[in-house]
């Protein structure tokens, strides 16, 4: 195999399972740091009000986080997602400089572009998705 072929399958399948699984658990350790101090915020966040537009975040990465980790509605999640990462990182970071590395938007920026891609690819391997998908077949 050439560096310049795609891997056979089925593994660009399963990374992408890889994938969907790592982003969907960290994205939702950002959520339980939000909603629950779970892992510890950095010093200085403020308050959770859980209906304010941080705590509707934190709900979104906590939620959202497990159903992409899991699989589960991973397309329209994702696309949800997505929306959430750029809003944060044009509300929240771009303000401060244009590049990613200056305004600690890096992240945001990962994530977005992350969750468009699984929009686009769906969930990969070991999925609730592809559970679901292989028994609607067989009826």
């Amino acid at each position: 195999m050439s560096v310049y072929d795609p891997a056979p399958a089925p593994w660009p399948h399963r990374m992408l399972g890889v994938l969907r699984i790592v982003a969907g658990l960290v994205y939702m350790t950002a959520g339980t740091t939000i909603l629950f101090s779970f892992p510890p915020p950095p010093a200085g966040m403020p308050p959770l009000v859980l209906l304010s537009q941080m705590g509707i975040g934190g709900m979104l990465e906590m939620v959202g986080g497990l159903c992409i980790a899991l699989g589960l509605f991973t397309r329209p999640v994702a696309f949800v997602l997505a929306g959430e990462m750029a809003v944060a990182y044009f509300q929240f970071h771009f303000p401060q400089s244009f590049f990613p590395t200056v305004n600690m938007g890096v992240p945001a920026v990962l994530f977005c572009f992350i969750y468009l891609y699984l929009m686009v690819a769906g969930a990969g391997a070991w999925s609730i998705d592809a559970l679901l998908s292989r028994s609607n077949r067989g009826h």
